[in-house]
């Protein structure tokens, strides 16, 4: 349903802390997540400057009731939009004191990832209508911003006083930086802990993120030793041993999934069988910073298979497939009576088994024109989406069912159509 996902979401994307002062020096923001303000030196360094518009406004607001002190640069946390679309307006706040603007500090791979997302803008923009269809986006790539100053492994900000230290954390994005205080012991972790959820390797619209590049860059940043953790998303995390136990109990968790589907294609399993045959071990996954608010075990397999294989789902049919259209009307013409697919899909869907109901409604969900009973399966598939939303835990999924429903309550088979 698409309130609960509008409310999943909400909640996994708000930055729990809100404003708060961890010490004299560091101030957490809220932004797209948590922010932060480190004193350095004579000036203050920056991760994430906020969505853009109201929202980075409220920041420049809360920071200059905190501190006079010149924004001397602004950290990236990641690449992926939102994060900093108000660049432009710290800019503009700088130039309004007669400062100089700050340093746009980001990993090597964030001026990549931005020249991709403006290359395909108009993909972008279908993605995120699909999967964040609640909130109002700007045009992909309209807002971004490339940074000034890049680094690849190891960046140190400031010699003076307190140092500030940058490393590259790649994870949920190739680009992820995360910002360590060495003489406070407080870690930044930024999207390479996103606090609140399973990480979310493998979403169903994202491209690989390697959960074994994943569980290296945990295992990295927990060898600091930090007593104070800043998540992503939620509260921060006071304690060694608690920092430890959830960036090393992580990657032992991103480990553990790996080998196990590594098992199996050994075996000769595909993905599908392999997410219906894999349990869990609790001690590992049961754990309330790896719940499936986000990301999902189910994805996190599908990654792991990606990496090691190709498209081809293992059925010679869809080798090469017979235009969509085409096949739906060569199966369609083979069904003699269209009335027991709705029926059987119906039967399925009073004994709770939605999903098969869905398998068994496309058999003429996905025929062309305008037949009745066609018709009346798409609006079955329609009502059979908002259900699924309704019964899986991930936002991205609950989010995907929703529009895919909405899609079909429009009249359209397909996402090329409601262009």
């Amino acid at each position: 349903m698409q309130d609960e996902a509008d409310a999943t979401a909400k909640n996994i994307l708000a930055g729990a802390e809100g404003t708060r002062q961890l010490t004299e020096n560091v101030l957490i923001l809220p932004a797209q997540g948590n922010a932060l303000a480190v004193k350095a030196g004579e000036g203050i360094v920056l991760v994430d400057s906020g969505a853009g518009r109201g929202a980075t406004q409220k920041m420049i607001g809360i920071l200059r009731d905190w501190s006079d002190l010149p924004v001397t640069a602004i950290c990236y946390s990641h690449g992926h939009a939102g994060y900093n679309d108000g660049v432009s307006d710290w800019i503009e706040h700088a130039k309004a004191r007669g400062e100089e603007p700050p340093a746009l500090v980001g990993h090597a791979n964030v001026k990549p990832r931005y020249d991709r997302y403006r290359e395909t803008a108009g993909l972008q923009d279908n993605l995120n209508r699909m999967q964040f269809p609640q909130f109002k986006l700007a045009p992909a790539g309209s807002k971004l911003v490339d940074p000034t100053v890049t680094f690849d492994d190891h960046l140190v900000l400031n010699e003076a006083g307190s140092r500030v230290e940058l490393f590259w954390a790649p994870s949920e994005t190739d680009d992820v930086l995360a910002l360590w205080l060495p003489e406070e012991k407080i870690l930044y972790a930024g999207a390479s802990f996103p606090g609140t959820t399973l990480p979310n390797v493998g979403t169903p619209l994202r491209t690989l993120r390697l959960t074994i590049r994943w569980a290296e860059t945990l295992e990295r940043l927990a060898a600091l030793g930090a007593e104070t953790l800043i998540q992503e998303f939620g509260p921060v995390i006071e304690g060694a041993e608690a920092v430890d136990q959830r960036l090393s109990g992580t990657a032992k968790a991103l480990r553990w999934l790996r080998a196990a589907v590594v098992e199996r294609m050994n075996r000769g399993m595909n993905d599908l069988e392999i997410i219906h045959d894999i349990e869990c071990p609790p001690d590992l996954f049961d754990q309330k910073w790896m719940r499936e608010r986000y990301g999902a075990v189910e994805y996190i397999v599908r990654d792991i298979y990606r990496e090691e294989n190709g498209w081809w789902d293992r059925n010679p049919t869809n080798l090469h497939p017979s235009h969509p259209d085409a096949a739906g009307a060569a199966i369609l013409d083979a069904i003699g009576d269209p009335q027991t697919v709705l029926d059987k899909a119906r039967a399925l869907v009073d004994q709770g088994e939605t999903q098969l109901a869905l398998h068994v409604i496309d058999l003429l969900a996905l025929a062309p024109g305008d037949e009745d009973a066609v018709v009346e399966a798409r609006t079955m598939k329609a009502e059979l989406c908002r259900e699924r939303a309704g019964q899986v835990r991930p936002y991205v999924s609950k989010a995907l069912y929703a529009t895919s429903a909405d899609l079909l309550e429009n009249g359209k088979r397909r996402w090329s159509e409601a262009q």
